[in-house]
């Protein structure tokens, strides 16, 4: 009788609950219903320092994504990755102009902790301004239509971001706000909330 193969091994994926590029991972992880181990790399301590970390990511970057043999450690690459090697659900569309429409790197301002709040809400204003013109016109229940898609794996941290960490006024942006309001009640994305992930200061 032959011997059945062995599982294949859970994805890795490290991550800093706070981090909101290792949000995006952890819904489109969700998303597609993938299984993976989740590792904390506490940024706070200084952990993404760690030589052994640094095997993996010479970046010192959360996410970082070990599949088998593959490590990426940048949060689009690893939402294209997963994209190719996990078809299932879909986060691109067929049609081109929309699948450009969705790779679009949304809002992607980073933010030192040294910055100062209006200044962030200063940039935070500049990229959803844009982001409600250019959306705002085929946006339906998700960024995109209907469905989940990548566009919305990005926006969704970074409006959460802005609203928790920022205390951003969402009424300048009726479509985000509207977006945000459908990822805080969809399961995948609830999940991927930073206050549910394991290295999440506990509130108790």
């Amino acid at each position: 009788m032959a011997s059945a193969e062995a599982p294949a091994a859970r994805p890795i994926l490290y991550s800093y609950w706070r981090s909101s590029c290792s949000h995006r991972v952890r819904i489109a992880l969700n998303l597609k219903g993938i299984d993976y181990e989740y590792r904390a790399v506490n940024l706070l301590k200084g952990e993404q320092s760690d030589p052994e970390f640094m095997k993996l990511n010479p970046m010192k970057f959360v996410p970082a994504l070990v599949d088998g043999d593959a490590v990426i450690g940048d949060s689009y690459a690893i939402a294209l990755y997963l994209e190719d090697k996990y078809p299932q659900r879909p986060l691109l569309p067929q049609d081109l102009k929309k699948k450009a429409l969705n790779i679009q790197r949304f809002i992607e301002q980073k933010v030192g902790t040294g910055e100062s709040i209006p200044w962030v809400q200063q940039q935070i204003d500049r990229g959803f301004t844009a982001v409600e013109n250019m959306i705002k016109g085929c946006a339906g229940k998700f960024a995109m239509g209907d469905e989940v898609q990548l566009a919305d794996v990005f926006l969704a941290p970074q409006i959460f971001a802005a609203v928790t960490r920022y205390q951003t006024d969402m009424s300048n942006y009726p479509t985000l706000a509207r977006l945000h309001g459908q990822y805080m009640t969809h399961p995948a994305f609830e999940a991927a909330l930073p206050d549910r992930q394991p290295d999440a200061p506990s509130s108790g």
